[in-house]
């Protein structure tokens, strides 16, 4: 299965964020990992429709969006009309996780469900067959730059050993192209990173990243 590279908006420079998004496709990115944050499903908030709306404007990258917030039924049809190719909501905050899913669907989207770190794989095993994509969290969400969590690992291959070989698997947190084999060899094919991008020169820290997964 194809690695494919999704780069998180959150570590750009917000003063140039159209040239960064540029450069990150120049390296070879696919995605674009847009985390969005409520500050109360999370301790943090970071940006919304206004943004990503803008900057559908700028590129025809897959915009991968991340909603980390409460109760993400009431704004999916919102965040995808602003732009979303992708919606992926957290398993921790909807009591209404079919809803979610079908809302995405219904808009002709690609539908991703989340766990965090301390959420058990089995807690999304009954969506499995319903989901494009299954985001397993490597740190606990609402900050970027924290230390990668090695322990998910087994998750993930749990995950893909359920979900099986067509299912896309991301990750998301602490990953670099010092470490990007491990999640990739648990079984996951869609990568976020934050720092590791857009720290320095973005073009060629993307093709770094991807260049360390085709030596498989």
């Amino acid at each position: 299965m194809e690695i494919i590279l999704s780069p998180s908006l959150l570590a750009a420079d917000f003063t140039k964020l159209s040239q960064d998004i540029k450069q990150a496709e120049d390296g070879g990115a696919k995605y674009l990992h847009l985390d969005v944050m409520d500050g109360i499903f999370v301790p943090n908030i970071s940006f919304g429709l206004p943004v990503i709306e803008s900057l559908r404007k700028c590129t025809d990258m897959v915009f991968d969006v991340h909603l980390m917030i409460t109760e993400p039924e009431r704004y999916i049809e919102r965040f995808i009309k602003s732009g979303a190719d992708i919606v992926t909501f957290h398993i921790e905050a909807t009591e209404k996780p079919m809803e979610c899913i079908d809302l995405i669907h219904s808009n002709g989207k690609k539908a991703g469900i989340a766990i965090s770190p301390k959420t058990p794989a089995e807690s999304v095993y009954p969506y499995l067959d319903k989901v494009d994509m299954v985001l397993c969290m490597t740190v606990e969400p609402g900050y970027g730059g924290q230390k990668y969590m090695s322990d998910m690992e087994s998750k993930i291959s749990t995950l893909r050993e359920k979900a099986g070989d067509d299912m896309y698997i991301e990750v998301d947190g602490g990953i670099g192209a010092d470490n990007v084999m491990s999640p990739i060899n648990a079984g996951a094919n869609v990568i976020v990173a934050g720092t590791a991008v857009f720290g320095g020169d973005i073009t060629a820290n993307a093709k770094r990243i991807l260049e360390k997964c085709v030596q498989l």
